[in-house]
């Protein structure tokens, strides 16, 4: 029988380790997904060696409501205590969440390595997430052109989508009921897509809705005039109007429109009192929920107060 999990936690960062330590402190069935190779990628990353952390955040003080006993510390023993209490949650690095849906109660976290399902999720990417940008270098003169994500794509263009996953994908078959799309992957097999995906691929490429250059890799991206011209492994050149890139690390506002998540105007999801989003059963925690960044403090707080939400919801 397939596993569905009471809830799946997205990130792992304060936010996402709150929410996954205090599931399991509750008794609920818990995975935690990290697009890195370990937890607290931002602290590691942003935080020089030595570096105070504190537990409020520019003066706003909390009162820890959950498991987790933070202090103020240095950023060694802030890194410790969450190495130490991650122990027995099962944890899944290196493993970057596309998408999250709801289908009727329960939500499918897509992954390059295979779907999950719970009950509830939580999302807490933060808002450091960046997408990742070809070996190559991107000429001036057609930045404008190119693209990370397909929001400035309109009708009647000459595409390039670039990437092998499930984004990419997607899409080129969305786009190409009104573009001329040429779908450009490295590799000669499609791996990383699920099923549909697939299916979907094979009939708009029968159909000669989209082009595919498979097992074919882009040298360099150089400027035809204004547009931007590709260059590739067999020796072709291509000249588009637009060049989306959608090779990973897809950036937090475009995922949170991509779950179907409704934002303010200043790009802040909107929740309700348990931090709950606008599809019931997905929550947000963290950095996520404040325009200029908030305290770990808050964060792990977040995570307290969704776990009581769905324990509440579930009836455990």
């Amino acid at each position: 029988m397939e596993k569905i999990y009471d809830i799946a936690v997205i990130g792992a960062g304060p936010g996402g380790i709150g929410t996954a330590v205090e599931a399991a402190k509750a008794g609920l069935s818990v995975v935690l997904f990290e697009k890195t190779d370990k937890h607290s990628a931002t602290l590691r990353e942003y935080y020089k060696d030595g570096k105070r952390v504190d537990k409020d955040y520019k003066g706003q003080k909390v009162d820890l409501k959950g498991h987790i006993p933070l202090v103020d510390g240095t950023k060694e023993t802030t890194l410790e205590l969450f190495d130490k209490v991650l122990e027995g949650i099962e944890f899944h690095t290196s493993t970057e969440v596309e998408k999250v849906a709801k289908v009727g109660d329960v939500f499918v976290i897509s992954t390059g390595k295979g779907e999950t399902k719970a009950r509830a999720c939580a999302i807490a990417i933060g808002k450091m997430g960046k997408p990742n940008k070809p070996s190559y270098s991107l000429p001036i003169s057609v930045r404008a052109r190119t693209h990370f994500n397909a929001q400035s794509c309109t009708k009647g263009e000459n595409l390039l989508i670039v990437g092998g996953g499930n984004s990419a994908v997607e899409y080129a078959i969305a786009l190409c009921e009104d573009n001329k799309v040429t779908l450009n992957y490295r590799k000669a097999v499609f791996t990383r897509i699920n099923e549909t995906n697939q299916q979907e691929l094979d009939k708009c490429v029968s159909a000669g809705k989209i082009t595919l250059k498979a097992g074919i890799d882009i040298t360099e991206l150089g400027d035809d005039g204004a547009l931007p011209q590709a260059h590739f492994t067999d020796g072709s050149t291509g000249t588009f109007d637009r060049v989306v890139y959608a090779i990973g690390g897809i950036a937090p506002v475009d995922f949170l429109h991509k779950c179907g998540i409704t934002l303010d105007d200043n790009k802040v999801p909107v929740t309700d009192a348990n931090h709950q989003s606008n599809i019931a059963g997905l929550y947000i925690a963290g950095d996520l929920l404040y325009k200029n960044g908030g305290s770990i403090g808050f964060s792990l707080n977040h995570g307290f107060e969704i776990v009581q939400d769905v324990r509440k919801t579930l009836g455990k």
